[in-house]
């Protein structure tokens, strides 16, 4: 037993102790019987696809063996056990096998008494659902590892694999970067770790083909904050919108202000409908300049300027800024992007890279 003396001075301060051992019971209680009905589900499928494997089954005579099976589990255990549930256990265990060994189990009935040490899952089933259908092994294992740090559920984590987050993070980054992603998820050491291209907004509701203004597309985020510090990344955090500063008895107003708990920096954004202008940079480039000399602190990093427009124009912002300014461009898309498309880019960029390694080798010998 715990022998520490704990003081409850009040019925309340009793009530909310109490309270919270519940709550965090519940938690611990919740975790377990998801964690467990996952690594259920994934030996299920390890059975069934044992079973057709030593039966040769043929595809038709597998679908019946898996009705039979659904039929008969569901007349002992009740609801639960469909002809679909038991597909998608097969499903997942084939994406999450390991690859260095299979299990084989015996006919006999010893044999599941022994089964093998369970897989363990720290997600749900419901995100296992969506991430068993990601093809790619790379992808798959960036979206486990920020769906686990991220916390997200798994409706969040559908929409990032529909937004394609992992091609979008991929090519704004260094090509050397881009195997980091499959092994640690999305990393923040420096400023361009946070910038991606296109930012997907269309959980803002506005349709890509209609009229709209700045301040509309502004009051259409800020009533969707929280998705949109989802979007833009890790470690955001909003301060304010249209924040006024006086330089010289004039006002400026930046449109939204962030600021980035991992790198400890205001993070400034200029919403632009129109075509960006070397003005929109420079004016971009004022507001930077003014958060640096005024308002940050002296152990915060240099503000970064991130103008969100609907097309971006690398040339222009090269041309206009220096090259050690901190102010970027980034498109915006009010629906998701085309995933078929950024995949072939993504796959590009890879076999380019790989391209360039095996050169360097045969340079270097």
């Amino acid at each position: 037993m715990n022998g520490n003396i704990v003081k409850i001075e009040s019925e309340e301060t009793l009530f909310k102790m109490v309270s919270s051992l519940i709550e965090n019971s519940r938690k611990h209680i919740a975790k377990t019987i998801s964690a467990t009905t996952v690594s259920t589900y994934y030996e299920i499928g390890h059975y069934v696809v044992e079973y057709e494997q030593q039966g040769c089954l043929r595809a038709s005579y597998g679908k019946q063996v898996v009705k039979n099976l659904s039929d008969r589990l569901t007349k002992q255990y009740g609801r639960g056990w469909s002809v679909a549930t038991l597909t998608n256990c097969r499903k997942f265990y084939v994406a999450y096998k390991k690859s260095d060994a299979m299990h084989t189990i015996s006919a006999s009935a010893n044999s599941v008494c022994n089964a093998p040490e369970i897989q363990k899952f720290s997600l749900s089933w419901n995100h296992y659902q969506v991430l068993m259908r990601i093809d790619d092994l790379a992808e798959r294992n960036f979206y486990e590892i920020e769906a686990q740090k991220q916390n997200w559920d798994y409706r969040w984590l559908r929409r990032q694999v529909a937004s394609s987050l992992y091609e979008r993070i991929a090519l704004s980054r260094d090509k050397s970067e881009v195997f980091r992603l499959a092994l640690e998820g999305q990393t923040v050491e420096k400023t361009s770790d946070i910038i991606k291209s296109p930012i997907s907004l269309e959980f803002v509701g506005l349709k890509p083909d209609e009229s709209y203004s700045e301040s509309k597309l502004e009051n259409a985020i800020i009533s969707k904050i929280q998705k949109f510090l989802l979007e833009m990344g890790k470690g955001f955090l909003f301060e304010a919108r249209q924040k006024r500063f006086t330089f010289d008895e004039d006002n400026y107003y930046v449109d939204l202000v962030l600021y980035n708990r991992l790198l400890q920096c205001y993070v400034l954004i200029d919403l632009k409908i129109d075509k960006l202008t070397h003005q929109d940079l420079g004016q971009m480039q004022m507001y930077v300049n003014y958060f640096d000399r005024y308002v940050k602190q002296d152990f915060e990093k240099p503000t970064i300027g991130i103008l969100l427009c609907k097309e971006k124009n690398d040339a222009l912002v090269e041309l206009t800024l220096p090259k050690d300014a901190n102010v970027y461009a980034a498109a915006y898309q009010l629906y998701l992007p085309d995933k078929a498309l950024l995949q072939a880019k993504v796959k590009e960029w890879i076999e380019e890279f790989e391209e360039n390694e095996e050169i360097k080798k045969l340079e270097e010998d």
